[in-house]
């Protein structure tokens, strides 16, 4: 008996399409013609579904914080009554995966976040997509005992995004730090944090 997967949506494709654009040439490379070619789809689906620049960013956006949410496995973070252990070895996991199985995805976030930076009403759209995950970390942080959870949580997503950044397109492009590494820093951030 042959399992069934779902197609992608139309959505999805054009979407995930415009990700990978993203990724391989940059901002200047995502037009609607080029996400149409990616896609394969023909001419003109793209502004079909997505008429303005601004509303295909919106797609890769909205896309893009669903995808990394699976990456992520936001669903799979542990109880903080586990303590400050359990919670190191999954945002190891997680950003190892992010490291090595998604860097291109993690690459089109970047992209993604300069274009937020220079246009206003992308980055309320793109920061309001990010809260999910900086939500659900702050509760966690804050269940761990953090005496200052805003604080410890931007901390611990400045880690992160400044150790993915520099694996992915910084000066440790061609190194990608082993998971016990990546759980390593996070034991040591979470503990001074913590106070052990």
């Amino acid at each position: 008996m042959s399992v069934r997967t779902a197609r992608p949506s139309r959505s999805d494709l054009v979407a995930d399409a415009a990700l990978a654009l993203l990724a391989e040439r940059g901002m200047r490379g995502l037009t609607h013609r080029a996400v149409d070619e990616a896609a394969g789809l023909p001419q003109g689906s793209t502004s079909n579904l997505a008429r303005t620049r601004q509303a295909l960013l919106e797609l890769a956006v909205r896309r893009l914080a669903d995808r990394e949410a699976r990456v992520l496995a936001l669903d799979e973070m542990p109880d903080p009554g586990a303590g400050p252990g359990p919670l190191a070895d999954a945002l190891a996991l997680a950003t190892h995966r992010a490291l090595t199985g998604h860097r291109a995805l993690t690459l089109a976030r970047y992209e993604l976040a300069l274009e937020a930076r220079r246009r206003p009403e992308l980055r309320a759209f793109f920061d309001a997509t990010g809260a999910r995950f900086r939500d659900q970390l702050a509760a966690l942080v804050s269940g761990l005992g953090s005496t200052d959870p805003a604080r410890h949580t931007l901390s611990l997503i400045a880690w992160g995004d400044g150790l993915m950044f520099s694996c992915v397109a910084g000066s440790f492009g061609a190194e990608v730090p082993s998971l016990e590494e990546v759980r390593t820093g996070l034991r040591e951030l979470l503990e001074g944090m913590l106070g052990g």
